[in-house]
């Protein structure tokens, strides 16, 4: 049966040193993954111009990664919660280290394709980071905790700032790989320092032996409330993944603006929609995360009709900023929902959660390739419109429902 939990009367405890410091080290780790996990937004421009890539091929290997990431996401969060959030990480980044360094030195669009599956490990990093948080800080502190480390989504930026002038740095024809293959040979170099500095300065996981069998850790994925959040998590995060791999693309292709100016101008929607996280999972704490998330929709809703028309490029960058603003706050009021509804499980749970909304960062670039042809070129803003409208009539219906029911919790 689904958790109520209640909001404590007393203040919430602080956050020990570990704990900090586990909060800490898994946001920088989450931060260079995320960066790691996208960057084919950026990588697959050059190798679009390299290989003569056609639009469904671009988005099939810009979208790969996002796959891998997504579907290991559940099994990666129970792990974490069986063995342990830190030797789970690190593993993590030591896997995405070596594929990324492999990647450096690939060609031929066939084993990008295979190597990108193997760098989509990165997007794995969410779910075990949720894990390993929600391991040590407790339950009335987890919604800024959990905004803070999601915070981590901004590592898209830092592919969408440097990588344009890292193609740049080293020439074809060295020793070290040059042009667009520098930016995953530094990506690796940078993934192993970090997961040094996360085995030595981080606590040694929780000793916490269990008799739950699978059965039991896959019991609360019979709820339909869980895969409701999945699908609110597709609007604000896979919809997030979608436009951070869509935008580079369509600055450069629709508005003529060189590569660098189209990952600056993407930034500016990856900065509100990450660094707003830990806002939101304030707000979440709070004023209770359902009403947080009800907002999220509604400035979501705003920004997108809009977009769905022929903009300028400087109105087009600012309401993209608008839905990123929506986007940043409802990643964490709806893991506030999760920690909440279904503590010491958020592993099992916030893994499907965020494989749903992984999945749909992954479809969704390819859907807005098929139905370009037919939509024009507002197709992705048009998508998002219709599904943002109809996943808030569902978290509505869901909120009247409970109240009909008197299950209303106190936080919601």
């Amino acid at each position: 049966m689904t958790n109520i939990p209640l909001t404590p009367a007393s203040a919430p405890p602080a956050l020990s040193a570990e704990a900090r410091k586990v909060v800490a080290w898994s946001t920088i780790g989450f931060t260079l993954m995320f960066a790691v996990w996208l960057m084919f937004a950026i990588l697959g421009l050059p190798i679009r111009g390299e290989l003569g890539l056609s639009d469904g091929q671009f988005a099939l290997l810009t979208a790969i990664p996002v796959l891998t990431g997504s579907l290991l996401r559940l099994p990666a969060g129970i792990w974490a919660d069986r063995y342990g959030g830190k030797k789970v990480f690190i593993v993590n980044t030591l896997l995405t280290a070596a594929f990324s360094f492999a990647l450096a030195f690939a060609s031929g669009y066939n084993l990008l394709l295979a190597l990108a599956l193997g760098v989509g490990l990165a997007g794995v990093s969410f779910a075990v980071g949720n894990a390993w948080i929600a391991q040590w800080v407790p339950a009335a502190r987890q919604g800024l905790a959990l905004g803070t480390f999601g915070a981590g989504n901004a590592g898209a930026s830092i592919t969408k700032l440097l990588a344009p002038a890292l193609i740049g740095v080293v020439p074809l024809g060295l020793l070290i790989p040059g042009g667009w293959h520098f930016v995953p040979f530094v990506f690796s170099l940078a993934l192993l320092v970090c997961a040094a500095l996360t085995a030595a300065l981080t606590p040694a996981d929780i000793a916490t032996p269990s008799t739950r069998t699978l059965a039991d850790w896959l019991r609360p994925l019979a709820q339909a409330q869980v895969w409701r959040f999945g699908l609110y998590y597709v609007v604000f995060f896979g919809a997030y993944v979608a436009l951070s791999l869509f935008l580079p693309k369509y600055y450069v292709d629709h508005y003529g603006v060189p590569l660098a100016q189209a990952g600056l101008l993407t930034a500016l929607f990856i900065f509100p929609a990450s660094l707003l996280r830990p806002v939101g999972g304030y707000l979440s704490d709070r004023f209770g995360p359902r009403s947080v998330t009800v907002t999220a929709f509604a400035v979501m809703l705003l920004g997108l009709l809009f977009l769905t028309r022929e903009l300028p490029l400087t109105a087009f960058m600012l309401l993209t900023t608008v839905v990123g603003l929506g986007m940043g706050v409802g990643k964490a009021s709806t893991y506030t929902l999760v920690a909440q509804w279904h503590p010491g499980q958020m592993g099992t749970v916030g893994g499907l959660v965020g494989l749903l909304g992984g999945l749909g960062g992954f479809f969704l670039p390819l859907i807005f390739a098929a139905l370009k042809p037919t939509l024009g070129a507002q197709t992705a803003f048009i998508v998002l419109l219709g599904l943002t409208g109809l996943t808030t009539a569902v978290f509505i219906g869901s909120m009247m429902r409970l109240r009909a029911l008197g299950r209303q919790p106190n936080f919601a």
